[in-house]
């Protein structure tokens, strides 16, 4: 059995999916992460091919601790969007709060030469304070 498509279900188009973003994005800008998340949750279950959607899903889980299923949203984003530096800065950074210093530290010395100038500041911070 096929999994189910729920924007066809609910009969939604882009247009619902912008909405629960923009409300999910209201939320992260508030500070309210554990709120967010569930938005971002929502997103995932609806457009599960949606590389931005599960970015965003792996980083709020980063951002609340949840090191395990960062890492989880952060791979399947990267399966639809390989070289997004964010989402590998990201990974990184959850790696290393595993406890994956030399997966995490990999990472990071792969992002040091980034040309956006916050990646490479923040991956060279990263490889400093664990190394």
């Amino acid at each position: 059995m096929g999994k189910t498509d729920w924007l066809e279900v609910l009969g939604w188009d882009k247009e619902q999916l912008e909405d629960i973003r923009n409300a999910g994005y209201a939320y992260i800008r508030q500070g309210k992460y554990e709120i967010a998340l569930s938005f971002f949750k929502a997103l995932v279950v609806l457009n599960p091919h949606g590389s931005y959607d599960l970015q965003t899903l792996g980083a709020l889980y980063l951002q609340t601790g949840d090191a395990e299923l960062a890492v989880k949203y952060l791979d399947l984003a990267l399966q639809l969007d390989a070289d997004h530096s964010p989402t590998l800065l990201n990974l990184a950074k959850a790696k290393l709060m595993m406890g994956k210093k030399d997966e995490g530290l990999k990472l990071a010395k792969m992002l040091e030469k980034d040309p956006d100038r916050s990646i490479s500041r923040t991956a060279k911070a990263l490889i400093l304070a664990h190394s």
